[in-house]
């Protein structure tokens, strides 16, 4: 049965750690528990999309797709994993990823999956619920409540380019490692990212909207350099890049669509504007010229030691 934090709080200790790496008196730190025995905290660090609701959908519903099941691939093949690890996934959403490495590390190895939103955990804790060795913990990627050195290798999945912060989370990502931890994780460059077959001038009006549903729009160019100031080697870039061009249930291109139309609606686009740019994208489609392309990339590192 998958577990959940322990929120207990010990009095008169500050800084109590289990043999597993977690805060017992997680209280003590402005966090307050929950029935279901997670952990709740007022993140600062996701502040421009909430995967919650129907954006936490229609984000498993990618996940599923033939894109997010090649990406995950990926990380597999990328991520150091031996027997009796621990593994942590920052942004873990619905877990997709999450039963895969249960079952790398094995029963002697333990995987935690991380992410703010309540609503993405619930499905994780339903989809994860015959693993043992698979914690939740309901937190922020800059406030992990974890000890030093407590984790084998961690991954994260366009996770980062959603936070204020990122340094801080890198920061606090690397405290947790061990040396020679490995490090896998994918982002989009999203000024790469784009739909192809509606009016130029519409397009680029929901594009333009969508820029501010995240914070750091080409974090895979930067990336690099962070992870080497932070004590990384042997870092390594591979393009994830695909191009769809159809919009059946299988393709992310449909999803996308809908969380791209949602979005600009809320940026205050015009619900016309909206409804043409996707008249007009399945008008493309019949007529064959409909294009998504986006452009992934999936970084690899080792922290030195």
């Amino acid at each position: 049965m998958l577990r959940s934090a322990d929120p207990r709080r010990l009095p008169g200790r500050q800084h109590t750690w289990n043999s597993s790496g977690f805060m017992h008196n997680l209280p003590a730190f402005g966090l307050a528990s929950r029935d279901d025995g997670a952990i709740k905290l007022g993140t600062k660090a996701w502040v421009i999309m909430k995967f919650d609701r129907d954006v936490g959908r229609l984000q498993r519903l990618m996940a599923a797709s033939i894109a997010g099941v090649s990406r995950r691939q990926a990380i597999l093949d990328n991520l150091t994993i031996r027997s009796g690890d621990r593994i942590i996934d920052v942004g873990c959403g619905a877990g997709q990823l999450l039963g895969h490495l249960a079952k790398a590390v094995g029963e002697t190895g333990e995987v935690i999956g991380l992410d703010p939103s309540g609503d993405q955990l619930a499905q994780a804790r339903t989809d994860c619920s015959d693993f043992t060795n698979v914690l939740l913990l309901e937190r922020g990627a800059d406030d992990t409540g974890l000890s030093d050195d407590c984790c084998d290798a961690a991954t994260s999945t366009q996770a980062l380019e959603y936070i204020s912060d990122v340094d801080a989370a890198l920061a606090e990502i690397t405290r947790v490692l061990k040396p020679g931890a490995s490090f896998v994780n994918v982002s989009i460059l999203w000024d790469h990212f784009r739909f192809h077959g509606a009016d130029t001038k519409l397009n680029d009006e929901i594009h333009e909207a969508f820029r501010a549903h995240c914070r750091h729009q080409m974090l895979p160019m930067e990336l690099p350099g962070k992870l080497e100031r932070l004590g990384y080697r042997h870092i390594r870039d591979r393009s994830l890049a695909f191009v769809i061009t159809r919009r059946d249930d299988n393709s992310p291109a449909r999803y996308t669509e809908n969380v791209m139309a949602n979005f600009a609606l809320s940026q205050g686009v015009p619900e016309g504007d909206v409804k043409r740019w996707q008249s007009q994208l399945a008008t493309a489609e019949t007529e064959g010229r409909f294009g998504f392309a986006s452009f992934p990339v999936l970084t690899s590192a080792h922290l030195d030691g």
